[in-house]
């Protein structure tokens, strides 16, 4: 009886989802204006993010969720957040302690620039309880990465994948397809060099014109062509077969404009809301 009792226990534990309380940080502390970008509406996040905002998230978030049945993280995401001066990082990051010190949150995930991980960064986040750094490669090859203003190149996320995985955090990296000066092929390599790296899980996302960009101006006077809708899902078919051939976790495929100010300044591009059912038919 003692031995079942045990096991019960043991598989609840095992069955506990992650649920995430997003704290979405767009281009504060950002070095560059990528050609793609324009954080504040893809996120919905029109005014730079607040202590006390991010705090009134967090409680809106935890009235509505079960921490004994469920693994409960906050993650700063929209942004480079370790590019933020250090003090308002750790300023988050105590926010999001006084929770985990509460056993109300489990843990402290973000997503980051691959030029923005130094050691001394990665030995501050990991004792304030950060376990996962997404970086955004979104391109491994030099020439597409310099068109689109990303301003670094490919082995600096070779050198950060290193690194964040050297001091035991989680790692995952997010890539774009249909980027300016991009194409099937250099998509397809991008995907074998992520690869290689061994990410543990990945994001694809195609990229979409938006107000207010470069890739806007370069859209509207005809020098970039966005990916159709069908090219888009016939790349990122064959992108989820080599990750998957790795046995790499793809967690998101595509992007979701769940708010309407987003929707509107959305301009073109391969959208759709349920854009990772049709690559998986694909």
């Amino acid at each position: 009886m003692q031995q079942r009792k045990q096991l019960k226990n043991c598989s609840l534990t095992m069955i506990k989802k992650y649920k995430i309380i997003p704290i979405f940080v767009p281009h504060i502390g950002c070095p560059h204006q990528c050609s793609f970008c324009n954080q504040k509406h893809i996120t919905g996040q029109l005014t730079d993010m607040t202590l006390e905002k991010a705090k009134q998230i967090i409680e809106t978030y935890l009235s509505t969720i079960d921490s004994n049945k469920h693994n409960v993280e906050i993650a700063f995401f929209g942004g480079s957040f370790t590019a933020i001066d250090i003090n308002m990082q750790n300023q988050f990051m105590d926010l999001a302690n006084e929770y985990i010190k509460k056993g109300a949150v489990h843990g402290i995930r973000l997503s980051t620039r691959p030029d923005c991980v130094s050691d001394e960064i990665l030995q501050n986040l990991k004792a304030k309880n950060v376990t996962e750094i997404e970086l955004g490669a979104q391109s491994m090859c030099n020439d597409v990465l310099k068109l689109n203003n990303r301003g670094h190149i490919s082995q600096d996320v070779k050198d950060a994948a290193e690194r964040v995985k050297g001091y035991g955090f989680t790692l995952g990296l997010q890539m774009m397809v249909g980027l300016f000066g991009d194409s099937m092929d250099k998509s397809i390599y991008t995907a074998k060099e992520i690869a290689k790296l061994k990410p543990d899980f990945v994001r694809i996302y195609p990229t979409l014109v938006f107000k207010n960009t470069e890739l806007a101006e370069l859209y509207e006077s005809g020098e970039y062509v966005p990916l159709s809708l069908v090219e888009a899902t016939k790349t990122c078919g064959e992108l989820l077969n080599i990750f998957g051939s790795e046995n790499i976790k793809v967690i998101r495929v595509g992007l979701l404009l769940s708010d309407d100010e987003a929707k509107n300044n959305f301009i073109a591009g391969p959208y759709h809301p349920r854009f990772k059912e049709l690559v998986i038919s694909q």
